[in-house]
């Protein structure tokens, strides 16, 4: 059940997702007029909140459902009946009695200007932007009637465009100073790589001493991507590289596919968020040319194997051996923005990270060598490419410790929306594609793979298959269908215990580890889960302070609101009902799967009897699919 504690409930409170929070119920409705039309809201809401409660539409740039109120851009001035000048419906209180118009010749007139000014200072050719006909600006203009550039235009850039990151490109001439980023790396995930310089006209957004981005304790994790209104931010676009690669008969290409990009991906054609095309996904990257496509899924159990193992073996260690050494509780490892936080703010606690590798880097590994050998391929002649849902991920496959294959594990990380640009580029039409699935030998997906892409659903996947192992029991005999519901939700942290009543026999997979689990029965596993660094700060500072997150034994951290759903290569926009909708997928993906637990996976059985033969956390295992950190905050294989 839950854990009910003061201290676990008061840490719920002060992570709960901004926007869910925001529109609670609250008692004390207060009543307004907005457009001579009654609106009834709650205490504490904005005139902006009240319009959207009343189907009225007030346009804002510099608002956005993930983030406190700003009032910095100004288009969304409304008149308030005898009050002198114009008001930001972002940040005026909805007050009893008050009577707003939203549109009037001086409320379009305002916003016409305020729009005029943006773009007066706004440089850059709309057709070659990668926003185009997805940018708040240029839609704005485009409902104000703008068809001049009455207040000038810029002649010529004034910022140099900031290529150093892995991940994010910076193009400053195109900002129009929403502070949107700022508010997202400050606010949402607690990095304050980002900052607002200067005054008036000399305002900026800059990084910690204007230094190039790579040189600044940035994450990659691409949340400022995802609230950017316009294309001053974007991810570090490799679609031409890939197109060479697929273009060269020398090489054989193949991709990895994770859960949530399906999940999102029809977004970008018109689609309602939460339209899964996972097997029409296939079908499009078939056609653009690669050799294989396979399922980040069957990595996703790999992973789950390893991970759980490892846990087990931290457990007997604290419990049994009682090793001073073991570090507990285990933090999972599969986010790269995660892992790049937890290196630049807590490198003394580098030790609770799992050594297992992410799914991608995982899979990276698998490629080139196990799949390589089965295909008889030279590994130098494979380029291996994963779809993935976080620009982050581009900087961690470049990461010189991930090539324990041999070679680079993996060569490219693609998000989701350069693969819908790659699928355009083709003349694909991809929400009326036939169905494919994926290829031999990692074709059979599970539903455990499936829900990693949701907040939780690390930490279900490996409970599925934990609860299994140790009790020798179907963990439908505990949690109904399989679904371990105490995990799953919104909440920016959580707290679960599950106790542990019976143990069974040692399955032939661990056999290898372990005698028997007696020394389990009876105990109590205390699991956490946390999405958004800010969140896992607070995860953090209160295991260091001896808080309850100390007690437990094994933590999910991802470093995106809601999880890899809301990675930042994800589709724009996002927003809490977005992320929703694409979790309505995901878990309705893994109900319809036969195969719902990592270890019942046919492949990964295969694998370890043909492949890793000493098993789960075997020499072979350990070489190419864990990595160890070091307090220094570096990689090192």
């Amino acid at each position: 059940m839950p854990k009910s504690s003061a201290q676990v409930d008061s840490l719920c409170r002060q992570a709960q997702d901004p926007a869910h929070a925001a529109g609670a119920a609250v008692a004390n409705p207060i009543n307004l007029t907005i457009d001579d039309i009654p609106v009834a809201v709650p205490e504490g809401s904005t005139i902006l909140q009240a319009a959207s409660v009343a189907g009225l539409r007030i346009p804002t740039l510099c608002n956005h459902p993930d983030l406190r109120a700003g009032g910095h851009c100004r288009v969304c001035v409304v008149e308030i009946v005898g009050q002198r000048g114009l008001h930001a419906a972002c940040t005026y209180p909805a007050t009893p009695g008050l009577k707003v118009v939203t549109s009037s010749p001086s409320v379009r007139k305002a916003r016409r200007h305020v729009i005029d000014l943006l773009l007066a200072n706004h440089y850059g050719e709309c057709n070659t932007c990668s926003r185009n006909r997805n940018c708040e600006l240029q839609s704005l203009a485009r409902e104000y009637g703008v068809d001049a550039f009455r207040f000038g235009q810029p002649a010529a850039p004034r910022h140099a465009i900031d290529h150093t990151s892995a991940s994010i490109v910076r193009d400053m001439n195109k900002c129009v100073l929403c502070r949107r980023c700022v508010r997202t790396c400050n606010e949402l995930q607690d990095v304050g790589c980002l900052a607002i310089e200067g005054r008036g006209a000399k305002s900026h957004i800059t990084t910690f001493g204007d230094k190039p981005l790579a040189s600044v304790v940035c994450i990659s994790c691409g949340q400022c991507i995802n609230r950017c209104p316009t294309g001053a931010l974007s991810e570090a676009d490799q679609t031409d590289e890939i197109w060479a690669m697929l273009d060269d008969p020398s090489k054989h290409v193949v991709i990895q596919t994770a859960p949530s990009p399906r999940a999102a991906i029809g977004e970008c054609f018109g689609l309602p968020p939460g339209t899964a095309l996972t097997f029409e996904m296939n079908t499009a990257i078939k056609r653009i040319g690669f050799d294989a496509v396979f399922d980040t899924n069957f990595s996703a159990d790999l992973t789950i194997i390893e991970e759980g193992t490892e846990l087990l073996q931290r457990l007997h260690g604290a419990l049994v051996r009682q090793d001073p050494e073991v570090r507990l509780p285990q933090l999972t490892s599969c986010s790269p923005g995660w892992i790049k936080y937890i290196e630049h703010f807590y490198p003394d606690q580098l030790g609770l990270l799992s050594s297992a590798k992410s799914p991608q880097q995982m899979f990276g590994s698998v490629i080139k060598t196990y799949y390589a050998e089965q295909h008889g391929i030279d590994a130098k002649d494979i380029v291996s490419v994963a779809l993935m849902p976080c620009t982050a991920k581009k900087f961690e496959c470049d990461r010189p410790e991930m090539a324990d294959s041999g070679h680079k594990d993996v060569d490219f990380a693609l998000t989701a929306r350069e693969l819908a640009k790659m699928v355009r580029e083709a003349g694909i039409d991809l929400p009326h594609l036939p169905q494919s699935d994926f290829d031999d030998p990692f074709e059979t997906p599970t539903g455990s793979g499936v829900i990693f892409g949701a907040t939780g659903g690390v930490m279900e996947a490996a409970l599925r298959t934990v609860i299994e192992l140790v009790t020798g029991r179907k963990v439908e005999d505990f949690y109904e269908n399989a679904n371990i519901v105490p995990v799953r939700g919104i909440e920016g942290v959580r707290l679960i215990e599950l106790p542990i009543p019976e143990v069974g026999p040692v399955p032939d997979l661990l056999r290898h580890l372990f005698d028997d689990f007696e020394w389990l029965r009876g105990a109590t596993l205390r699991v956490g889960v946390a999405h958004g660094t800010a969140n896992a700060r607070k995860v953090m500072d209160d295991i260091k302070q001896g808080g309850v997150f100390s007690t437990c034994h094994f933590i999910e951290v991802m470093a995106c609101p809601g999880g890899c759903l809301g990675g930042g290569g994800q589709p724009i926009p996002t927003s809490p009902e977005i992320r929703a909708a694409r979790a309505r997928a995901i878990y309705g993906e893994d109900a319809s799967y036969e195969v719902r637990k990592s270890h019942e996976n046919p492949q990964i059985a295969r694998i370890y009897q043909e492949f890793l033969k000493e098993g789960p956390g075997g020499h072979k295992a350990h070489e190419l699919l864990h990595t160890t950190y070091t307090p220094r905050g570096k990689f090192i294989s």
